[in-house]
């Protein structure tokens, strides 16, 4: 599997002071270096299915980003409504303090809120586990709650917590989903190497706002 067969270049680690030009820069990269999908805020969803209508690049919104720590049903407002906009997939955050407190059960029925409103919309739903903040024990626990809840994948990290990806966090997560269900790692993932080790670990899917720099990379190594 190539660098670029997994790459959805991220915008989401970008502070709020993201403008109309950095979208449609991310959307023209993301047609040139044929990108799975732009990953970007709510706000900037239409805009994007504008500029990458019939261009075959998806859209991906978060949703409850980056803390998780809003009430599912605003989670799942927001789902339908990025999705009602153009967006294809949709990363949400889990309730990662109601993951911390004990309360699997909240944390479960809030992944599968959102996971009905992506299935309602033919949208793929990624739960961000934020393994930073995690123990070994939590992430086996939030790992198999996405999956008991209906989440297609389950996403390493938003890029706003105390670590990014990890191999160890991706072989954990493909040990405790199984093979068939989708991991995306994401946050801090610069080169091309940490890619290939990232894919070699389990994973799907990288999120990166290097997309550009590590598919470059990857092709000077090509003989022509």
């Amino acid at each position: 599997m190539k660098a670029s067969d997994i790459i959805a270049e991220a915008d989401t680690r970008v502070p709020g002071n993201t403008t109309r030009h950095d979208i449609e820069v991310l959307c023209r990269e993301a047609v040139d270096f044929k990108f799975i999908t732009v990953c970007i805020n709510p706000t900037w969803v239409a805009l994007a299915a504008r500029l990458l209508d019939a261009s075959g690049v998806g859209i991906c919104a978060v949703v409850g980003f980056p803390l998780g720590a809003t009430t599912s049903d605003v989670k799942v407002c927001e789902a339908r409504r990025t999705i009602a906009d153009g967006a294809r997939e949709i990363d949400m955050v889990i309730n990662v303090g109601a993951l911390k407190s004990g309360d699997r059960g909240d944390v479960q029925r809030d992944i599968e809120a959102v996971a009905a409103a992506c299935r309602e919309g033919s949208a793929l739903c990624k739960a961000i586990i934020e393994t930073g903040l995690l123990t070994g024990d939590e992430k086996a626990a939030a790992c198999m709650l996405a999956k008991a809840a209906g989440a297609d994948f389950v996403k390493t990290s938003t890029g706003f917590g105390p670590g990014g990806a990890t191999t160890a966090d991706v072989a954990l997560i493909r040990q405790v989903v199984g093979p068939e269900m989708g991991i995306k790692a994401a946050g801090g993932i610069r080169d091309l190497a940490a890619v290939e080790a990232m894919i070699a670990a389990g994973a799907t899917r990288i999120g990166t706002s290097a997309g550009v720099a590590i598919v470059q990379e990857s092709k000077k190594g090509r003989t022509p």
